[in-house]
C-alpha cells in the first residue's frame, strides 16, 4: 500500500481560508444531484465491477485501490476518479492520493490539507457531497489540470470510519452526475473497503512475522492468521458464498447465501441443500454449460439464474464459480441476490414514465401561462389582419356602387381580403400549436424562421415596454431537428424574461439582442442578450433549478424547463454577465 512518506508535495501541506474566497454553500450543489434525471442502472455493468474487484483481491491484492478507482472511472463514464486517504504518520492532518485513474493519474500521490478541502468537508459532514468549480473556494486545486468541473465524493469507511473519500470528477460538461453514480459508487466502495481491510491484515502478518525467526511456529500463524481473514471475507455478508462438488452438493456455505435461499445452517449441515436441487428445470440446462465451461478453464463468467426459496418462491441471482487448484472436482460459487435490483429496474421504468408525463404537464402549463402574458400582443397580431379584411371590403362595396362599377379594384381588393385572412389563420395556428398539450416530435427546423414568429407574437409587449429589439441572423446555419414549438417555448421564455428584467428600469437603454450563429462542429449558438439589472453571483448557479426564482411572484419552474428541453435535444442552456450590464441567456443544438 502507497503511504505519505512518498506523497509528493504538488498542493501545500497546511492551507488557509483565503482572503476573498467564496462560501462553501456555493459551491455545493448535492441537492441537485437528487432532483436530476437519473439514468437507469447497467447492473450488468456493475456485476462485472464487482467481480473485477474480487478477481484483483485474489490476483493483485495490493493493487486494489487502483483497481476501484479504474472501475468507478468506467461505471460512471466521468474523466477522473481516485480515493483520498488520511495520512497516518503525522496523525490524519492531510489527505494524500494513493489511487488515481484517468485524466488526473499523474497526480498520484498528491494530496490536499484535512481542515480546508474537499475531502475534509465530506468526512465533517459524514455524508455525499458534489461541488462544482471547487477551485473558487479552494485555490490550490488551481494548478491541477484540467479544470474540474463537478466532483462528487462519497465516505471511504474502514472498521465503521470515515478514513477518507472515493471520488469522480467530470472537467467539461459532457455529463452531470445523478444519484445513480452516488449509489454504485457506495456499493463499490463497501466491497472495496473490506478488501483493503483483508489487505491491510495481510500485510501486518507479513510484517510481525518478517520480524520473527523463520520457524514452523511462525508459519502456523501465519496460516491461522490468514485463515481468518478469509473466513471474515467469506462472512462479511457482502456477498452469498458457498463451496460446491460437481455431483451437486453444497459442502460449506456463508450466512449471506442461507439467507437468499431461505435456509439453516441446519440445513446445510444435514446434507439437504443442493445446488441442482435449488435450481428450476429451466435453468438445468445453462448449468450444463456452465459445468462444462468450469471443468475446460476452471472458471465461469458470471450469468443470471433463479433458485427455489425454502418458501417455494423464486430467488433471481447472479453466479459465478471457479474450482480449487489441485481439486478439480470442488469449486466456488459467489452468488449475488438480484431481488431488489429487478425490483428497482421496475420501479425505474415506472418512475421514467411518470417523469415523462409530469415534465409534459409542467410544459403545458408554462406555455398557457406565457401565452396568457402575451395576450395583448396576441390580440394585436390579430386584429392587424381581421382590421385590413374590413378596411379592404368597405372599399370593395364602394367600388361596387362606383357608375360604372369597378370590377378590377373590386377583384383586387378581394384579393387582399383573402391575404388577410390567411395571416390571421397562420397567427391562431402558431398560438394553437404553442399552447396544444402534444408529445414531442423531431422535424427539421429553420431556426432563423422560428425565432422570427416569436419576436412577431412578442411585438406588443416589446413596444409597451419601450424595448428596442435587433436580431443578427446567420445567413447559412447546418441543418436542425427539434420540435419546433418545444424550441419556441424556450426562445419566449428567454425573450419574457428579459423584458420584464428591463421593464423596471429608471434610466437606461432599454436594448434587447437576439443572434445566431453556428458553432464547431457545426452546431448552433442563440444568444438572449439584455441590459437589464444583470444576475446576483450567488443565483448563477441556481437559475435552473425547479422552484427556484428570482421574481416576486415566479414559481421557478420557466428557466428549469427550457433547460429540459434543451438538454433532451442534446444540447446545452446556460446563463452569464452581459456587458456593460445585463444578462446573457445562450443554448446550443447540434446539427
Amino acid at each position: 500500500m502507497p503511504e505519505s512518506a512518498t506523497a509528493k508535495n504538488d498542493l501545500p501541506l497546511e492551507a488557509s481560508i483565503p482572503h476573498g474566497a467564496v462560501s462553501l454553500e456555493s459551491i455545493l450543489c448535492t441537492e441537485e444531484l437528487r432532483r436530476r434525471p437519473w439514468r437507469p442502472p447497467d447492473y450488468e455493468k456493475e456485476n462485472r465491477a464487482l467481480v473485477a474487484l474480487a478477481g484483483a483481491l485474489v490476483e493483485s491484492p495490493f493493487n486494489i485501490l487502483q483497481t476501484l478507482a479504474e472501475t468507478i472511472l468506467d461505471v460512471t463514464q466521468c474523466d477522473s476518479s481516485g480515493l483520498s486517504l488520511l495520512t497516518k504518520d503525522d496523525g490524519g492532518k492531510r489527505f494524500y492520493w494513493p489511487a488515481i485513474a484517468g485524466d488526473w493519474k499523474r497526480h498520484i500521490g498528491s494530496g490536499t490539507p484535512r481542515d480546508f478541502g474537499p475531502c475534509g468537508d465530506v468526512l465533517d459532514q459524514n455524508r455525499t457531497l458534489l461541488f462544482r468549480h471547487f477551485e473558487r473556494r479552494y485555490p490550490y486545486f488551481i494548478p491541477i489540470t484540467p479544470a474540474a468541473e463537478e466532483c462528487l465524493l462519497v465516505p471511504f469507511y474502514i472498521g465503521g470510519k470515515a478514513v477518507g473519500t472515493i471520488w469522480a470528477i467530470t472537467h467539461g460538461d459532457r455529463r452531470k452526475f445523478d444519484s445513480e453514480d452516488e449509489r454504485i459508487m457506495n456499493t463499490l466502495g463497501q466491497f472495496a473497503s473490506l478488501a483493503y481491510q483483508t489487505v491491510e491484515s495481510i500485510e501486518d502478518l507479513k510484517l510481525q512475522i518478517a520480524a520473527r525467526e523463520q520457524a514452523e511456529t511462525a508459519v502456523r500463524a501465519l496460516a491461522d492468521g490468514l485463515e481468518v481473514k478469509i473466513r471474515r471475507l467469506v462472512d462479511s455478508n457482502i456477498i452469498g458464498i458457498f463451496i460446491w462438488d460437481f455431483d451437486g452438493r453444497i459442502i460449506d456455505a456463508n450466512e449471506a447465501f442461507l439467507r437468499i435461499v431461505g435456509y439453516g445452517r441446519d440445513d446445510l449441515t444435514s446434507g439437504q441443500l443442493r445446488w441442482r436441487g435449488l435450481t428450476p428445470a429451466e435453468w438445468r440446462e445453462e448449468d450444463d454449460r456452465r459445468v462444462a465451461e468450469l471443468k475446460a478453464t476452471g472458471t465461469c463468467h458470471p450469468f443470471e439464474k433463479e433458485y427455489f426459496h425454502k418458501s417455494g418462491g423464486r430467488v433471481p441471482v447472479l453466479v459465478g464459480a471457479a474450482s480449487f487448484e489441485g481439486r478439480s472436482d470442488e469449486g466456488v460459487a459467489f452468488v449475488l441476490d438480484l431481488t431488489d435490483r429487478k425490483r428497482a429496474e421496475s420501479a425505474a421504468r415506472e418512475s421514467e414514465r411518470r417523469y415523462s408525463l409530469v415534465q409534459m404537464e409542467l410544459a403545458h402549463a408554462n406555455r398557457v401561462a406565457t401565452m396568457g402574458h402575451l395576450s395583448a400582443s396576441i390580440a394585436h397580431e390579430i386584429n392587424q389582419p381581421l382590421g385590413a379584411v374590413l378596411s379592404y371590403a368597405n372599399a370593395a362595396s364602394h367600388w361596387l356602387d362606383a357608375q360604372p362599377p369597378n370590377l378590377e379594384e373590386v377583384r383586387r381588393d378581394l384579393g387582399f381580403i383573402v391575404e388577410s385572412g390567411v395571416r390571421a389563420g397562420e397567427v391562431i395556428n402558431r398560438i394553437r400549436a404553442l399552447v396544444k398539450k402534444a408529445p414531442s416530435r423531431k422535424d427539421r427546423l429553420e431556426i432563423n424562421e422560428a425565432i422570427l414568429e416569436v419576436t412577431a407574437l412578442a411585438k406588443n409587449e416589446i413596444a409597451n415596454n419601450h424595448i428596442s429589439v435587433q436580431t443578427q441572423l446567420a445567413e447559412t446555419l447546418p441543418a436542425i431537428q427539434g420540435d419546433r414549438v418545444q424550441l419556441q417555448q424556450v426562445i419566449l421564455n428567454l425573450l419574457i424574461n428579459a423584458i420584464e428584467a428591463m421593464s423596471g428600469m429608471s434610466e437606461g437603454p432599454r436594448e434587447l439582442l437576439i443572434s445566431i450563429a453556428e458553432t464547431d462542429p457545426g452546431g448552433v449558438l442563440v444568444a438572449v442578450r439584455d441590459l437589464g439589472p444583470g444576475l446576483a453571483p450567488e443565483s448563477v448557479d441556481r437559475l435552473f433549478e425547479s422552484f427556484y426564482s428570482t421574481k416576486p411572484g415566479g414559481l421557478g419552474m420557466g428557466l428549469s424547463i427550457c433547460r429540459s428541453i434543451i438538454e433532451a435535444h442534446h444540447g446545452r442552456l446556460w446563463a452569464t454577465a452581459n456587458t456593460p450590464r445585463g444578462a446573457v441567456f445562450q443554448f446550443t443544438l447540434p446539427r
